[in-house]
């Protein structure tokens, strides 16, 4: 099943839309000392701006990790975007797996932090790829 055309802007809207809230979410987290969901939610503050970039080309996934390897492959390796961003990406998703599923994980303020300030950065270097009259 494909999705309307009017369907998929506005779910790219809607996913875009997750990413800023998870950046207003982490920032709470934050100021609140709670360094383990903040990684769940800057993980998947880019998540969610991926998942628009696939809606954009039409690329439907069920997995978290097929739907990364799909941005390095597209965005990525092509230079579309910085391959620091590829990097970030990567070891936010592995730090989210570890706090989600490892026994004992805990984050140091400063780790988080930085890695809030390229979860940031790395949602406007995507929203950057979609014209402004495509999305609210």
């Amino acid at each position: 099943m494909t999705l309307q055309e009017e369907d998929r802007n506005a779910l790219i809207t809607y996913r875009i839309q997750q990413a800023s809230e998870c950046v207003d979410e982490v920032q709470f987290l934050i100021d609140n000392q709670k360094y383990k969901i903040a990684i769940n939610r800057i993980y998947y503050g880019m998540f969610y701006s991926v998942l628009a970039l696939a809606l954009k080309d039409q690329y439907e996934s069920s997995k978290h990790s097929q739907l990364l390897g799909w941005f390095n492959k597209n965005y990525i390796h092509t230079g579309l975007i910085d391959v620091k961003y590829g990097k970030v990406l990567n070891k936010a998703f592995t730090l989210r797996n570890e706090s989600d599923y490892e026994p004992f994980i805990d984050y140091e303020q400063q780790e988080v932090i930085e890695l809030y300030g390229k979860m940031k950065e790395f949602i406007q270097t995507v929203r950057l790829l979609f014209p402004m009259d495509d999305i609210e």
